[in-house]
């Protein structure tokens, strides 16, 4: 995924189904250095973690 893409889903209301390493996750937020996103798990775990956005894959 690209940056755009990324800040294009962060300001959309819609559902739109993202997955990182085959899971799927919300995106949280865009992190400064424009290469990182803050993301968690969809469902009852509220982990997050930063992954690079070149690894998120929008389905």
């Amino acid at each position: 995924m690209n940056v755009n893409r990324l800040k294009q889903i962060l300001s959309s209301s819609a559902d739109i189904e993202v997955k990182y390493n085959g899971a799927s996750v919300w995106i949280d937020q865009l992190n400064e250095d424009g290469k990182t996103a803050r993301v968690h798990l969809r469902g009852p775990l509220e982990e997050r973690t930063t992954v690079e956005i070149a690894e998120l894959i929008e389905e």
